[in-house]
């Protein structure tokens, strides 16, 4: 019979530590009467890491592809169990008390997170930086972001069952595959829960492989680029907003507040607001289909409307409008420059044909352009 549960623990030179984690979970499964397997995910150690886990008569399996990340898939694509439990071998958790988390996912949880800052963090366990910094502000990025309400996003310790894991479809190979998971999870709307535990300090002598400004960035631009509407819509939307407004006011003359007089020079920044606005609407759409189509994120009924309400007739024939209306103004400007024998203009007034001439003209060709490649990107549709 296939076992309940797998503890699966990446381990890359961890032959202080290792012997102690695999002891205590296999002190878990009989106090608990829990029929278990250990897997020990290798990730290329040289201080006889192996040999360790060969001892104590484990499942080894060796990662060659370097990372956190890699050598956490080919252990839990390896584990046999119904559950899994992945968990660091450096000491700091408890494998002794993973029945919380059992619990958890027998009651039909997919994903069973814990909270280090609800059960607790022993003095010295955790660097001053993570404690107060890094896992804090990322975990409220994550919050924010993905509508999740987990607390504590980069708990080494966590369970799921084997069924969940397929269905998240994790891709990522370092560190940031913690955050994945929970991403993940969160998009596909998996059923996740938390529950308590207790951090403590790292059992080795040498240095951990986190690192913490390299591995926080990993982190953070992992959330960052899998939210498009954080990263792209709502600034192109604002940007857009407040372009088109201030671009408008200044287009019926100059606009004064207090001592400062705002005329068509300010016109040209506001119309670069409404470009540049428009320029991270645009990357915001070619951004989700390729993540959709490369199956990076979940599809969702918004993105197939999205395929309905866009396409490239309806691109070139809105964009085609554009260009037409900015020559328009382009040519009531050369006939207003024709006036005074093609000669210097001092007059504001052209000033205010031309800018939003130009801008219908620049954002009509965008709009074509990205007409054209959207529908490549989406040729499957």
């Amino acid at each position: 019979m296939n076992p309940e549960l797998s503890v699966v623990m990446p381990c890359l030179n961890e032959a202080e530590t290792l012997a102690v984690c695999i002891k205590k979970a296999k002190h878990f499964f009989e106090k608990e009467s829990i029929n278990g397997e250990v897997l020990i995910a290798d990730n290329g150690s040289t201080d006889g890491s192996q040999q360790i886990a060969k001892d104590l008569k484990v499942t080894l399996i060796n990662v060659p592809k370097k990372g956190y990340g890699n050598a956490l898939r080919s252990g839990i694509e390896a584990a046999n169990g119904t559950y899994v439990i992945m968990g660091d071998a450096d000491d700091s958790y408890d494998f002794t008390n993973l029945m919380p988390y059992i619990l958890k996912l027998r009651e039909g949880n997919d994903l069973v997170m814990g909270n280090r800052f609800k059960g607790g963090i022993k003095k010295g366990a955790m660097p001053f930086l993570h404690k107060y910094l890094g896992n804090p502000v990322l975990s409220f990025i994550g919050r924010l972001f993905f509508k999740s309400n987990i607390g504590d996003f980069h708990c080494g310790l966590r369970g799921f069952s084997k069924e969940a894991y397929y269905k998240m479809e994790l891709k990522t190979t370092g560190m940031e595959f913690a955050s994945e998971m929970i991403v993940k999870a969160s998009l596909k709307n998996l059923k996740i829960a938390e529950v308590p535990t207790i951090l403590s300090p790292d059992g080795r002598t040498r240095q951990p492989h986190l690192n913490t400004w390299r591995d926080g960035w990993r982190h953070l631009r992992f959330l960052v680029l899998y939210s498009p509407n954080w990263l792209f819509l709502i600034p192109g939307f604002l940007m857009m907003v407040i372009g088109i407004i201030t671009s408008t006011l200044l287009l019926f003359g100059p606009l004064k507040i207090g001592n400062i007089n705002f005329d068509i020079h300010t016109l040209l920044f506001t119309s670069g607001f409404v470009l540049i606005g428009f320029q991270f609407i645009l990357f915001y759409g070619l951004t989700k289909v390729f993540t959709v189509e490369n199956e990076l994120l979940p599809k969702s009924k918004k993105y197939d409307r999205l395929f309905k309400f866009i396409n490239l007739e309806k691109g070139l024939v809105t964009g085609l409008i554009l260009v037409i209306m900015g020559i328009v103004l382009s040519i009531s400007a050369y006939s207003d420059w024709q006036e005074i024998s093609f000669g210097d203009i001092y007059n504001n007034a052209v000033f205010r044909t031309v800018i939003p001439a130009v801008t219908l003209m620049l954002l009509g060709i965008q709009i074509i352009l990205f007409s054209l490649f959207f529908s490549i990107l989406g040729l499957n549709k």
